[in-house]
């Protein structure tokens, strides 16, 4: 028997405000059909004035610890994946920890931007076959509303805010493929092509939050060859091979994307979990959303094979395999 990382619980949260592509119309040269032939988004949802991205992941953090039927303190380590915290420091971690009145372990943040949760979950898998923790929530959160700089028709429209979490359970396994939980993960990166997707501000540099900037060129040529390269690596390493695959999760960029994934790993957009049409670009939130929502839609079922996959600024890309 060996030691795996389960998923027990999954949850996310919306801001109530939704903005539909027509509210862009009269804001900036667009129109839907341009915003929704380019991404596949039709809306997307903004934080309310005040709403912080912990405010967010704690309510992602409820519903999960609701949907494992668990307490606060029966977590042992909260991860926050985010680009958008309430303060340079503390970490979003430990707002989520205070606010959900948990009083033991410990709670930190990850940065690798829309790659972030892929990163987290990653970690937190080896936190939990290393013994430092039994059951970790890991929690994408963003409001990348805030980073928008809304002159530019290119970025302003494919942002939105949300959160997802899910809670991470150690278990027995047998130690093949047929295991629940994480059975392989992969991460990259690659800083030569960090100017193609950033934000031009920051503490040590120009001490302002800047605006997001954005290749979309480029970074859409790179997404999909990295997206197909990492998930095909860490089905390898899982002994596994697309057929064997339900559901890929990607990250929730552009419907062009995913689909051009899809289409490069041999698999039908039948198992490819979208969402990204009702919350646009949710960078680290996006995979936990759609996992949730997912589940929520009876799409994703206990036993099946699930591969998440994400590439963000940095660039930093990575895919985890798992079993639900």
């Amino acid at each position: 028997m060996i030691k795996r990382a389960v998923v027990t619980g999954v949850g996310h949260y919306l801001p109530d405000r939704i903005v539909p592509n027509s509210e862009f119309e009269a804001m900036i040269d667009t129109t839907d059909e341009w915003i929704r032939s380019r991404s596949g988004i039709e809306r997307r949802h903004f934080a309310a004035e005040g709403q912080t991205t912990s405010d967010l992941a704690t309510r992602a953090a409820r519903a999960a610890l609701a949907d494992a039927g668990l307490e606060p303190d029966d977590i042992d380590t909260i991860i926050v994946a985010t680009s958008t915290p309430d303060f340079t420091f503390p970490a979003v971690a430990t707002i989520v920890q205070a606010e959900l009145g948990m009083t033991k372990g410990y709670a930190f943040d990850i940065q690798a931007v829309c790659a972030g949760f892929v990163f987290a979950l990653a970690n937190a898998n080896g936190l939990i076959l290393s013994g430092q923790a039994k059951r970790v929530l890991i929690i994408g959160a963003e409001t990348f509303s805030r980073l928008m700089d809304w002159t530019d028709r290119g970025t302003c429209v494919l942002f939105g805010d949300g959160a997802g979490a899910l809670i991470l359970e150690a278990a027995e396994g047998e130690g093949n493929s047929s295991d629940r939980g994480i059975l392989s993960t992969d991460l990259n990166s690659d800083g030569r092509y960090r100017d193609i997707l950033y934000v031009d501000g920051g503490v040590s540099s120009t001490q302002t939050t800047g605006f997001l900037r954005m290749q979309g060129k480029e970074v859409f040529r790179h997404a999909i060859e990295k997206l197909a390269a990492t998930a095909h690596t860490a089905l390898d390493k899982a002994g596994l091979t697309p057929a064997d695959v339900d559901w890929i999760v990607p990250h929730q960029a552009n419907l062009r994307i995913i689909k051009g994934t899809a289409l490069k790993m041999g698999l039908s957009m039948d198992n490819v979990v979208v969402t990204v049409q009702d919350h646009g670009n949710t960078s680290a939130a996006s995979i936990p959303l759609a996992l949730s929502v997912g589940k929520q839609r009876g799409q994703i079922k206990q036993g099946q094979l699930v591969v998440v996959e994400a590439i963000g600024g940095g660039l930093a890309w990575g895919s985890v395999v798992l079993r639900w």
